[in-house]
Formats: C-alpha cells, structure tokens, sequence
C-alpha cells in the first residue's frame, strides 16, 4: 500500500470519527488542529485504524506521535511487519 492510498484511508476514517465530510487531514495536521480530538475520539479513532487494517498498535508507539504524518508511518511499518 503506498502513502497515498493509507493517508486517503485514514482521512476518511478521521471523517467517520469526528462527523466532518469536508475534513481535510495533511501529514503534520495533530490533535491541536483538528476541533474536538479529545480523549475518547482518540480512542474512538485509534481502534478505527486498528481495526481497518488489522494491526494494534503498543501504548508506548501512540505516545510517541506528533502529528498525522507519523502515524502514517506507523500503520505502513505495522502493515509490514502482519505482511511480512
């Protein structure tokens, strides 16, 4: 799967989540830009991408993210590592 096609995946999650159709997600977008990413749509959308893609992603992985672009990286590396 490339970056492209991951990041238009995960964008429509974003806009399954927080009930925005015109939500446009860029790869250093992160919590402080995008209204009402709180706590439980964290969650809501942590268990969104895991379950689209079949991955889980550790505590200490999520906590280490600053923004849209490195979460992509990480759904690619977890993409591999089920794949690979």
């Amino acid at each position: 799967m490339t970056k492209e096609i991951l990041h238009a995946r995960v964008q429509d999650i974003f806009r399954d989540i927080f009930d925005d159709d015109e939500l446009i997600i860029t790869e250093s977008s992160n919590s402080e830009e995008i209204e009402d990413w709180d706590s439980l749509n964290h969650v809501n959308l942590v268990a969104s991408i895991e379950k689209a893609f079949g991955i889980k992603f550790a505590l200490g992985e999520l906590q280490e993210l600053k923004n849209v672009g490195e979460m992509l990286d990480l759904i690619l590396k977890k993409i591999g590592e089920k794949e690979g």
